[in-house]
């Protein structure tokens, strides 16, 4: 089964909830850093469980372009389409 980009999304704003200290509406263009406020390691933390959710890996040369979650969705659907 493949999904579209936008299911992509909406699975990993829920596994981004407990990381959403702010409970901000969360958009293609939320930023971890900027809106979220994410250290480093919360990123990691997050990106790990978006992971295993999805039963990918994400090739660390791509990390620091996913700034939002958009990018991370993306990101996925790409791997997944593999």
């Amino acid at each position: 089964m493949t999904l579209s980009t936008s299911e992509i999304f909406d699975q990993v704003c829920e596994l981004m909830a407990p990381y959403n200290q702010k409970s901000l509406t969360l958009e293609t263009g939320t930023t971890f850093a900027h809106d979220l406020e994410l250290d480093s390691l919360s990123v990691m933390d997050m990106l790990a469980a978006i992971e295993d959710h999805f039963d990918v890996t994400v090739p660390l040369n791509i990390l620091p372009d996913l700034e939002t979650i958009g990018h991370v969705a993306e990101a996925i659907k790409n791997i997944l389409d593999e």
